[in-house]
């Protein structure tokens, strides 16, 4: 149970699956199309979605590059935060949101894998809330060579490390899209 026991309810996030940043995504078709699978449960469940652009100089808000990636769509009830850091919840509305809804468990989905899914994640869990890291449905760019690993050891060692991840009186799971029910 989430520290925030007052919100009973899950929603799925879906963070920064934007032109820009997943055009040369690790296995990017197949990620999308289990975000977009893990969409269409959440709507058929009536579950909230909430989606999360970043904007940046090198991804600047109304460009192309910033747009969602085609095969998503956000319908027009669900709620849009714009962010201009990593974590999700900083400077942006993504806390009110929740709040007004009563989410206290997230479901995650998104990319940058090492970057704003992480960094999403743990200040998720270090507000209170319960999260589940949809194991195929995040994905990163290879940038192994500045010294990173390869993408799909990034992805797994965070799908790894986060099944295991607790704090007191919240959880965190990994579960694969076919896994997720509502």
């Amino acid at each position: 149970m989430s520290t925030l026991s007052d919100r009973p309810h899950t929603a799925v996030l879906v963070v920064d699956v934007q032109n820009g940043v997943v055009g040369e995504a690790f296995e990017r078709d197949r990620v999308v199309a289990n975000i977009s699978t893990l969409v269409g449960k959440a709507r058929a469940g009536g579950v909230p979605v909430v989606w999360v652009q970043h904007s940046s100089e090198n991804l600047v808000k109304d460009s192309e590059q910033w747009q969602l990636v085609p095969e998503l769509s956000r319908d027009g009830s669900e709620s849009l935060v714009h962010k201009t850091y990593a974590d999700s919840f900083e400077a942006t509305d993504l806390e009110d949101v929740l709040a007004s809804a009563g989410i206290g468990h997230l479901i995650v989905s998104g990319a940058q894998t090492d970057e704003c899914i992480r960094s999403t994640i743990h200040g998720a869990m270090v507000r209170g809330y319960d999260v589940t890291l949809v194991a195929d449905a995040h994905t990163t760019e290879d940038l192994s060579e500045y010294g990173a690993p390869t993408p799909d050891k990034v992805i797994a060692h965070t799908n790894l490390y986060w099944q295991y991840h607790r704090a007191p009186g919240r959880t965190a799971a990994v579960q694969k899209t076919d896994e997720v029910t509502f």
